[in-house]
């Protein structure tokens, strides 16, 4: 049996959601996870040790810290963390982004804690 084609409207999904720093599953693809999530303010340092993570900022402007640099983005502009590499989100307006990443990968990778969250499907 195949599945009803339809797209995905970023938009649309974004609309459906106001909860800060919680990623919500839109799609997955082989084995990777495309998630929505609004951030403002600033996460926690973590590193994730086995998989690369896509940023991509739909609006607002995120800026990730790594250790001895700053990556700023703009809407339209998207950034891969490497694995293992060590970084802080952080927004200073409600910003929406769009992630890219395996299956089951934590939000807070390796730091844990009290924003440690599962996506979540969003219909």
């Amino acid at each position: 049996m195949s599945e009803p084609v339809a797209p995905v409207n970023l938009a649309d999904k974004l609309s459906l959601f106001s909860e800060l720093w919680s990623q919500k599953k839109v799609a997955v693809l082989n084995g990777y996870e495309v998630k929505l999530a609004k951030l403002k303010g600033e996460f926690v340092w973590h590193t994730h040790e086995d998989t690369d993570e896509l940023f991509l900022v739909i609006s607002g402007r995120l800026t990730i810290q790594l250790r001895g640099a700053d990556v700023v983005l703009e809407p339209g502009e998207l950034f891969v963390v490497p694995r293992g590499v060590e970084h802080c989100p952080m927004a200073d307006e409600e910003t929406a982004i769009l992630l890219f990443e395996p299956t089951g990968t934590l939000n807070t990778g390796d730091a844990g804690g009290p924003m440690t969250k599962a996506a979540e499907l969003l219909g």
